[in-house]
């Protein structure tokens, strides 16, 4: 048994603990369900009858949907009666995003079930549609609605787009994934009865990629800046225009050292709490310390000098800014460059990983992949990374790039980096 009175499993304000004396002996041998009653102003307790703690919590389950929830509960087996009310789906969205609040895709996942949430209002739903009333003809229903529902992008001057196929199936698998959470905590009797289509069979993925030479012109944009036709620049002017475009220069330098995802290559920082700059061992842990890995798994990877001396000039995170999209979006007009989804954040990502492969032919491309996150490394050693037989192969090729881009515009990893005066980790 436990040696402490800490909660074994809780929801809401009920918690399962074990009753014990001030000497830690247990003056019952059954778990017991404790809540802080608000009217009486102390905790108030009932027991589970039972020292199983499966048991137990089915128990406090069912207590709490029954006090909480409404739902009538079948006191033999603790589960909700057949036919009797059922869990709101607007419940158990919001119980979802609850528990999900501290994971890194909850921004992501919060627009997806809003746009579900949207769904159910302008249909009468939101206080009537229960979880077992969700099926696949709903589901079609909300895929045809959602078709003609544009994509807002943009606040200051916001501009409606299409909304894509693969975009309406991200809300319908986080619908699921709600319902199938709702179900593991017995709130409702059945899982999701309906999955989101594959990306391959809904959205074609992007073809573009940029060359050596074009991905040069994006850091000449943020180092050289020229004004728009017709338009003269005064000196101070022209220094506005690099210092708000230096967060887009360094997420440029972080995307095509490390092969980042934008979210990973936004989250590198060289605070020592976070562990993810080793620079005796040349090596950038785009995981910090402290974050749980997701299924977009973020590898340890070496960079090339010229990047690892940015990092030794900064302190704390190296892009301080939380997006660099609109300023991305900004550069990819200026450029003249394809948009309608063929572009955007991931491009220097996809773009380093199609001329990668190229040098480092088939033989090796499995240090390509080690780059991307898409294998995991087998290497308990940080200072092993570099190794040839392990990622140096995939370092020299990062390098090269990176020489070449230096060629094509001076200054791009070599202190032309406009000083950034960062506190705390935010620009100043």
């Amino acid at each position: 048994m436990p040696e402490t009175n800490d909660a074994l499993y809780s929801r809401g304000r009920y918690r399962l603990e074990w009753d014990r004396k001030r000497d830690g002996a247990l003056r019952s041998p059954f778990l017991q369900i404790v809540w802080y009653d608000e009217e009486a102003g102390r905790n108030r307790s009932r027991t589970t009858g039972t020292a199983d703690i499966e048991a137990a919590e089915s128990a406090l389950d069912a207590l709490y949907l029954e006090r909480e929830k409404g739902q009538a509960i079948c006191p033999t087996c603790l589960r909700p009666l057949d036919g009797v009310g059922g869990y709101l789906v607007a419940n158990s969205i919001a119980d979802y995003l609850e528990a999900k609040s501290e994971i890194g895709s909850i921004e992501s996942i919060r627009p997806r079930l809003a746009h579900v949430t949207m769904f159910l209002d302008q249909t009468d739903r939101l206080e009537t549609l229960t979880c077992d009333e969700v099926d696949e003809a709903l589901i079609a229903e909300f895929r045809t609605w959602s078709a003609k529902q544009p994509v807002i992008e943009g606040t200051k001057n916001p501009v409606a787009r299409d909304r894509a196929p693969g975009t309406t199936e991200g809300s319908v698998r986080q619908w699921a994934a709600a319902l199938n959470f709702s179900y593991h905590r017995k709130d409702t009797r059945y899982p999701a009865g309906f999955k989101a289509r594959k990306t391959t069979e809904v959205s074609q993925p992007p073809t573009y990629r940029s060359s050596v030479e074009e991905m040069a012109k994006m850091f000449h944009y943020c180092l050289y800046p020229q004004p728009p036709k017709g338009q003269q620049w005064s000196e101070k002017m022209r220094k506005r225009q690099i210092e708000h475009r230096a967060n887009l220069l360094r997420f440029l330098q972080a995307s095509v050292a490390t092969w980042a995802r934008p979210d990973a290559a936004h989250d590198i920082s060289t605070d020592p709490k976070r562990a993810q700059w080793i620079a005796a061992a040349g090596v950038v842990q785009l995981n910090p310390k402290g974050r749980r890995q997701t299924r977009k798994y973020r590898p340890a990877v070496p960079v090339p000098g010229k990047f690892g001396r940015l990092l030794d000039q900064t302190t704390g995170f190296f892009v301080t800014v939380d997006s660099v999209r609109k300023a991305f979006d900004a550069m990819l007009d200026e450029l003249g460059l394809p948009r309608e989804r063929e572009t955007g954040l991931k491009l220097i990502r996809r773009s380093m990983a199609t001329i990668a492969r190229k040098r480092l032919t088939e033989e090796h491309w499995i240090q390509g992949k080690m780059m991307m996150g898409h294998v995991k490394a087998e290497i308990s050693d940080l200072y092993a990374l570099p190794d040839p037989a392990n990622l140096g192969r995939a370092l020299r090729v990062t390098s090269e790039i990176i020489d070449e881009i230096e060629v094509l515009c001076p200054g791009a990893f070599t202190g032309a980096t406009p000083e950034l005066q960062v506190v705390g980790g935010t620009a100043a």
